[in-house]
């Protein structure tokens, strides 16, 4: 049985709209490259009585390729990006390459009591370090003691 073209006009313009949709909402490439690189960081963190420390695995990164920051609100970003060697493109002709340029990256909210201002970091044999210090607790507040005048 033929079917109707006005029908088959109808059915096809019904499909379009579900088409734009995935287009339109599709996330971007910078999307899907920061949540790969966020998924792909594993990082240990660990609170101790004064500080905070963060261990991430850096693998293959100079220490001018991370960048530890805290950004606002007390948002501890962590990244960096594994880059090819650049001198050698021209020379070298690839057999096998697997081991990928690729990003680092993680965001991690930091609590109230974090000192900021005396955040440090170190790496050291594909192991970055962030210590974060805290701030020391508020003193007490003791009673205020006022002298009752006689008049």
């Amino acid at each position: 049985m033929a079917m109707d073209p006005l029908l088959n006009t109808v059915q096809q313009l019904l499909v379009v709209p579900d088409d734009l949709e995935r287009i339109l909402h599709a996330p971007t490439r910078s999307y899907m490259r920061d949540t790969e690189a966020t998924a792909s960081t594993p990082v240990d963190v660990k609170e101790y009585p004064n500080s905070y420390v963060f261990i991430v695995d850096m693998p293959g990164l100079k220490s001018n390729d991370i960048k530890v920051q805290v950004e606002d609100e007390n948002i501890l970003n962590i990244s960096g990006e594994r880059k090819r060697n650049e001198k050698e493109e021209g020379e070298v002709k690839y057999i096998r390459m697997e081991r990928r340029v690729a990003k680092f990256m993680r965001k991690f909210s930091l609590p109230a009591d974090c000192n900021l201002e005396a955040i440090s970091a170190a790496c050291q044999d594909g192991v970055l370090t962030v210590n974060v210090p805290k701030l020391p607790p508020p003193e007490p507040k003791k009673p205020k003691t006022i002298a009752v005048k006689i008049g």
